[in-house]
């Protein structure tokens, strides 16, 4: 089965997940709004400069689910869904995916942002499987710590390789969808790499190498 791989934040989302579940954090008044909003944009900037330290990144981000119970945080996720997340949904990327999907490619998506904020959004947009950072969980509490590699860079890369021995899934006709420069490692593994309303660094690299860029916004 072809493996129709798709990036998140900025590629089937207008906007980045992972920033904003910090604003609603911030919103709501859950953290330390000032210091919480000046680290949150730091961090930003920096991924889509292409300088994350994703681990410094993940400690922050996954800091203040640890204040909270999962049945808390499943109400936090329910709003934050619909009030951030569904705002971010574009038309063309529920097309882009369902003519993958008619076409019997199994759906999966890559992310950098972790498995607390994307799986319900992987869910949401009908994918088969996500990759994604996985908090870990102990006596049904988050730590606030990782499991695993992060899926970030060639992090990515690393993820989907260990998924592919478990599944036996091949990389043959493979696509790959994503906007960002930190996504290379990956778009170079795959058969069919796509730039979608990428960054500066990447839509040069896309030009160069002939890669279709494509547009899923308005």
């Amino acid at each position: 089965m072809t493996l129709a791989i798709f990036d998140l934040d900025g590629t089937l989302l207008s906007g980045d997940s992972d920033y904003a579940w910090g604003q609603f954090l911030v919103e709501k008044k859950l953290v330390d709004t000032q210091a919480y909003k000046e680290a949150n944009d730091r961090f930003f900037q920096q991924y889509q400069a292409g300088t994350l330290d994703i681990h410094e990144y993940l400690a922050f981000s996954l800091a203040p689910l640890t204040q909270f119970t999962p049945s808390e945080l499943t109400q936090l996720h329910q709003s934050f869904m619909a009030e951030k997340v569904v705002p971010m949904m574009q038309e063309k990327a529920n097309a882009l995916i369902q003519d993958h999907k008619k076409q019997g490619h199994f759906l999966l998506m890559i992310t950098a942002t972790n498995q607390f904020v994307t799986g319900p959004i992987a869910t949401a947009l009908g994918m088969d499987h996500i990759i994604a950072p996985i908090p870990e969980v102990i006596n049904g509490q988050y730590t606030g710590n990782i499991v695993g590699v992060p899926s970030f860079q060639e992090g990515k890369v690393t993820r989907l390789n260990d998924w592919l021995k478990e599944t036996g899934y091949s990389m043959a006709g493979s696509y790959f969808y994503s906007d960002s420069r930190n996504d290379l490692p990956l778009l170079e593994l795959v058969d069919h790499p796509i730039a979608v309303d990428a960054d500066d660094v990447l839509s040069k690299i896309a030009k160069e190498r002939g890669w279709p860029h494509l547009s899923l916004r308005g």
